[in-house]
């Protein structure tokens, strides 16, 4: 995927004001796993990326504060600028180098240290960060920018019929393919010693396969890049394929939403083999959270003294502004700005043809009567894909949808009573 793939604005510092050129980088080859030098590089590029923007942002308040009230016309901006600028400028300076030289000794140091898996640890930590920074770090080729993948066991698959025999020498004809949310890991799927891929594996027979993939980027091109995936995979199944079935939560089924749209415009086989479509907690109308950050980087904007501060509102990545509205298509935000306050532009993406879906929404009342809050992320309305406007409505049929009460929006991974509906539908 290009670096641009996932982006409607390319950004040169964090804190979206510099006009420096970011460190000179060599990204990790493709396909093979992070050492500990890379992670390094990608940690000490970021520091330097976030020095920049601290940089700039102390820069800009200097300027406000010192020009003087607007009333007199900011008499004292020019001489505030001229006596700053050497000063600003040797800090940027001197930070550019120190980041080039760590940079390429660190890259030096990456052929002499052995591939490793990280621990589980380190890869929830990797996840935040590209939840909330992915396009940032995959436009300016940082290592810790994650690859999309398809896993198993936290280990990635190579998508050939003999690696994927021995990698996957259980593999049957019933494919489960599961999708994780924002700023969450195919390894977080499991909760309270539970994973619905390893439970319906045990129970339904079916082989569970998770995407793994930098939730910063925007919906839509993580959903075409997971549709080619998938088509690779059910291209070189070791087994013949009798059934395929994506669950999502959260982020996940809006993903796996736009990647049945990118599959049935590219005329993929798999989107004509699968059966059924399971969103957990998915904002298909967007979440509040999202909407309340936009909302405070409006505020801030307000005052030329406290705009600045309105940059630190647009570090968040694109995968999280999508979520304002539940954007799924490119139409959605090309040509927009993302951090704009704006209406829901959308039209809607109808479910795929053909294909069972199913949602779960979460509540946490204990009974789900009536209109319920959310799970504490999502409203209730949105992860069923109700909408006041009925022609942004989503077409779960009733009987394929159900509330989880008492359950908070990461609990809808454990609940016991949560598994049992699933198990239910996918076994009918």
């Amino acid at each position: 995927m290009p670096a641009s793939a996932g982006t409607s604005k390319k950004r040169t510092s964090l804190a979206k004001g510099s006009a420096s050129p970011p460190l000179p980088h060599h990204k990790a080859k493709r396909g093979r796993s992070r050492n500990a030098a890379d992670l390094l590089r990608g940690a000490s590029r970021l520091a330097v990326d976030a020095t920049r923007g601290v940089t700039d942002l102390v820069e800009a308040m200097h300027h406000n504060i010192g020009a003087g009230p607007d009333v007199l016309g900011r008499p004292l901006e020019a001489p505030t600028r001229l006596l700053t600028k050497p000063v600003y400028g040797s800090i940027r300076g001197v930070t550019r180098l120190v980041g080039a030289g760590i940079d390429r000794a660190l890259a030096g140091m990456a052929p002499l240290v052995g591939e490793t898996a990280p621990p589980r640890g380190r890869e929830a930590m990797l996840a935040v960060l590209n939840g909330v920074l992915g396009d940032y770090l995959e436009e300016s080729g940082n290592p810790l920018a994650i690859e999309m993948r398809l896993r198993h066991g936290g280990q990635p698959l190579e998508l050939e019929k003999r690696a994927l025999r021995l990698a996957l020498p259980q593999a049957r004809g019933k494919l489960l393919v599961l999708v994780h949310g924002s700023c969450l890991s195919d390894r977080q799927w499991t909760r309270l010693g539970h994973d619905h891929g390893a439970a319906l594996a045990r129970d339904l027979g079916y082989t569970p396969v998770y995407l793994h993939y930098n939730s910063g980027l925007h919906v839509s091109a993580n959903g075409r890049a997971f549709a080619a995936l998938v088509e690779a995979l059910v291209a070189e199944w070791p087994a013949p394929l009798e059934e395929l079935v994506i669950i999502g939560h959260s982020m996940g089924g809006l993903v796996s939403r736009s990647a049945c749209h990118f599959g049935e415009a590219e005329g993929h086989a798999w989107r004509r083999r699968l059966g059924k479509l399971v969103c957990l907690g998915s904002p298909h109308h967007g979440a509040p959270l999202e909407r309340g950050g936009n909302l405070v980087g409006l505020l801030l904007g307000v005052s030329r003294y406290s705009a600045p501060l309105a940059r630190l509102g647009r570090i968040r990545g694109a995968g999280v502004t999508d979520m304002r509205f539940g954007n799924v298509l490119d139409e959605h935000w090309e040509g927009r700005d993302r951090f704009a306050h704006a209406g829901d532009v959308r039209r809607r993406l109808e479910l795929p043809e053909g294909v069972l879906c199913y949602a779960i929404a979460a509540t946490k009342a204990r009974e789900a009567r009536g209109r319920v809050p959310g799970d504490g992320l999502v409203p209730v309305d949105s992860a069923l894909g109700r909408h006041d406007k009925p022609e942004l409505t989503l077409g779960f049929a009733k009987e394929r949808q159900w509330i989880a009460a008492g359950t908070g929006h990461f609990d809808l991974l454990g609940r016991p009573e949560v598994y049992a509906t699933i198990r239910t539908w996918l076994g009918s």
